[in-house]
């Protein structure tokens, strides 16, 4: 599992308010969904959160890293319930993301910040530690549960096994945003029934599966 150490964490000084940064993130992700991102400013989410703005500074060098943070703490409650098989495990687990892009400071910050770091390499970096190095969690879990139900082999290269599960996570959540914000198709259960099939049975179980004789 990733380590989910902030990049800031080791200033020396006050220790940070857990309830504080909680407020702060809160008042970001009210910010985005009333302002959006191109009026929400720094000195906006302070009056909002109830803090000076130099104590956002102090934990956050510009409102791009704040809002990764925001809108990672979201990502976190992605979870993987035991439902007794891989393609149930992954079809749930594909329908909360989806349902966590619908949520309208999760679309607006994520669609700000992917496009923001396409021309800063700093936050593109901050994005992979912070939401995507974090969530590949999941794919990591739900191999090694589906592996002790005895779905899936056990481990013999342990390179290969972590290129797949990056491969994994690519395919997943590529699909779900591409098709949630990009093409605007909805992430139905059909559609993640087929997307499950796909990843779990190949081509062939894909073709037949979220369809009445599946």
């Amino acid at each position: 599992m990733c380590s989910r150490t902030n990049p800031r964490s080791s200033r020396t000084g006050r220790p940070r308010s857990t309830e504080a940064d909680a407020a702060i993130l809160e008042a970001t992700r009210e910010a985005l969904v009333e302002l959006g991102w191109s009026k929400l400013t720094m000195g906006d989410v302070a009056g909002r959160a109830g803090v000076a703005k130099t104590t956002l500074y102090r934990r956050w060098a510009n409102k791009s890293e704040l809002v990764v943070d925001a809108v990672a703490v979201l990502f976190d409650e992605l979870e993987l319930p035991d439902l007794g098989s891989l393609r149930a495990d992954v079809e749930h687990v594909v329908l909360q993301f989806a349902a966590l892009l619908e949520r309208p400071e999760t679309k607006t910050a994520l669609m700000a910040v992917v496009a923001e770091s396409t021309r800063d390499e700093p936050l593109r970096r901050r994005i992979r530690a912070s939401i995507v190095d974090r969530q590949k969690r999941l794919v990591l879990e739900g191999r090694m549960r589906a592996q002790r139900r005895g779905e899936l082999p056990a481990d013999r290269d342990l390179p290969a096994v972590g290129a797949t599960d990056d491969l994994i996570f690519d395919v997943i959540a590529g699909a779900v945003v591409h098709r949630a914000l990009v093409s605007a198709e909805p992430v139905d259960g059909p559609w993640v029934a087929r997307l499950s099939a796909l990843l779990v049975g190949g081509l062939g179980a894909a073709a037949t599966a979220g369809t009445p004789n599946a």
